[in-house]
């Protein structure tokens, strides 16, 4: 199984208290080239996981995709998945306008992150 998709509950229940680079800034770019590893917030989270696929290498993959892809702030709630990854799912069927925004912007980001880190 893709090691991506494995994290993907943790990706998706994946990825900032405080900031491992700029982050995108007004709305993040997905067409934007990622570099192939950072570390920062995403990256410590992902390798304080229990997942078996962790490594260094598709952490800081994670976190590159994250820098390139994602604000500080959402960063920040990425990171609040890996301590709890209820949080994911409360946040994915929310009514807000804010989370359903949010969630948008992950989904495209885990989509990033499994072409980009596989």
């Amino acid at each position: 199984m893709n090691p991506i998709k494995m994290m993907a509950p943790l990706a998706v229940t994946l990825v900032l208290g405080a900031c491992g680079g700029g982050g995108a800034v007004g709305g993040g770019r997905f067409d934007a080239p990622v570099r192939s590893f950072a570390t920062g917030p995403i990256h410590s989270a992902c390798m304080r996981s229990d997942r078996a696929a962790r490594s260094s290498s598709l952490c800081g993959c994670v976190q590159a995709t994250a820098d390139a892809t994602l604000g500080r702030s959402e960063q920040a709630r990425v990171v609040a998945f890996f301590r709890d990854p209820h949080l994911a799912q409360v946040t994915r069927q929310s009514d807000r306008r804010g989370d359903e925004r949010f969630w948008t912007r992950y989904k495209q980001f885990v989509s990033v992150a499994e072409r980009t880190c596989a």
